[in-house]
């Protein structure tokens, strides 16, 4: 028996088909149990909701959401939520089935999950959007709650967002509720250590991959694709606690190189003063995207787009090292080249989770109404991030394989464990 990667089901569009092509391929290798591979390959719930938001000048619009769960099987779901007028049921189907292997990758007690709104919401005024998130997040109660789901921020959604949604679930069960979202601010039980935790995780791992390449961090050169909060905390992390040297950066404004390399508090500071974009920063020369992802480096890490490093790209690639700080920034026949061309690949699901683990030690606190220190919070996060990347390198090695199929074997075998320990009930 093999495993029906489409049997009598449809996927919702082809971002999640090139999601379960990646799953196949691990699955595979390891020779998943066919009956555990089937259920795993799709979401076990989806909700679409339609909803009524008054607009300022009265007139009553209607928005489209999502909330997809992928698996629960080690424990509630976990994922942002999303507002952009692009998104679909594919798109956030597809990131929660990602999110599956991502908290399995790590060894977090969750499911994986993702929500969404179509909405641009730079169109809204501020009475707009907190009417728009409240409305979404009361459609979306049934299945959210600190022991069933619990979403977080993503594209477009913040912690004001997130508080929001928080007051809005408390009104709604008659109690305060701050384990039901993460993210959120610091006195409505937010977490030390948040908006720094992904581009902390990237650090790490980059650090550790140049442990096993056989790199001096301390004198390796790095480029960065995307000065968001990943992309900056990134730069700010492997500069400032490992010695590296950011020697190329760029944003939706273009690149900049200096090769005797940034200081990256002073290039945060422009870009805050400058409309949050790093164009114009005078101790830069100006590069293109494609002269960024090509340049001869020890590591790049791609923090800002889907697809950024495609086929075309990867025959030009330089470096030694790629961190995905983005989620999937290298398309499949990239990676392909990538691989021949023995470049260290850390894959998304790895390099980036640092965000969510963090957002679980949030949780965590919020449950038990203990917080922590950030010393405490960066040294957990520290431990587990360098115990991950261990378990997956040490997986590339055993099954002769690539970084991203390792991790995904690594994942799929604690999900599978799990599935098939529980069992199938009601039967």
């Amino acid at each position: 028996m093999e495993i029906s990667k489409m049997g009598n089901l449809k996927a919702p569009g082809p971002l999640y088909e090139m999601a379960q092509h990646q799953f196949l391929k691990a699955a595979k290798l390891m020779d998943l149990d066919p009956n555990i591979g089937n259920f795993l390959l799709w979401p076990q719930k989806s909700l679409t909701v339609h909803f009524p938001v008054v607009m300022d000048d009265g007139r009553v619009e209607i928005f489209e959401g999502y909330r997809v769960q992928h698996n629960t099987a080690r424990g509630p779901a976990k994922g942002g939520i999303r507002y952009h007028p692009e998104t679909n049921l594919d798109e956030v189907s597809s990131l929660a089935f990602w999110m599956t292997w991502k908290c399995a990758v790590v060894n977090l007690p969750y499911g994986g999950g993702k929500g969404g709104v179509r909405v641009d919401p730079s169109k809204l005024s501020e009475k707009e959007l907190e009417k728009l998130s409240r409305r979404f997040f009361s459609e979306i109660q049934m299945m959210v709650g600190p022991t069933k789901d619990i979403p977080a921020p993503d594209v477009n959604t913040n912690a004001k967002i997130m508080a929001w949604y928080m007051d809005t679930f408390s009104m709604n069960v008659g109690q305060t509720t701050l384990g039901v979202v993460t993210g959120k601010p610091l006195d409505l039980g937010g977490s030390e250590g948040r908006p720094e935790a992904t581009g902390r995780g990237v650090a790490i791992t980059a650090s550790e991959a140049c442990n096993v390449s056989g790199i001096d961090i301390s004198k390796a050169t790095v480029a960065i694709q995307g000065f968001g909060n990943v992309g900056s905390f990134s730069a700010k992390i492997l500069s400032e606690e490992y010695g590296a040297k950011i020697v190329a950066v760029s944003d939706v404004s273009g690149g900049l190189y200096n090769p005797e390399g940034f200081d990256i508090d002073d290039l945060i500071a422009y870009r805050d003063q400058n409309g949050g974009i790093i164009k114009g920063y005078p101790k830069g020369t100006p590069i293109t995207n494609e002269e960024l992802l090509t340049m001869n480096v020890d590591i790049l890490v791609p923090a800002a787009l889907e697809n950024a490093i495609t086929e075309k790209i990867a025959n030009d690639v330089k470096a030694k090292i790629i961190v995905e700080g983005a989620n999937g920034p290298t398309t499949e026949e990239a990676e392909k080249i990538l691989i021949e061309k023995d470049i260290l690949v850390v894959p998304d699901i790895l390099a980036n989770a640092g965000g969510v683990t963090v957002s679980y030690f949030e949780w965590v606190q919020d449950l038990q109404s203990h917080f922590w220190e950030i010393e405490d919070i960066r040294r957990k996060l520290t431990k587990i991030m360098k115990r991950s990347f261990g378990e997956v390198f040490a997986t590339k090695q055993k099954y002769n394989t690539d970084m991203r199929t390792a991790a995904y074997i690594v994942a799929i075998g604690r999900v599978a464990e799990a599935v098939k320990k529980r069992g199938y009930f009601p039967m």
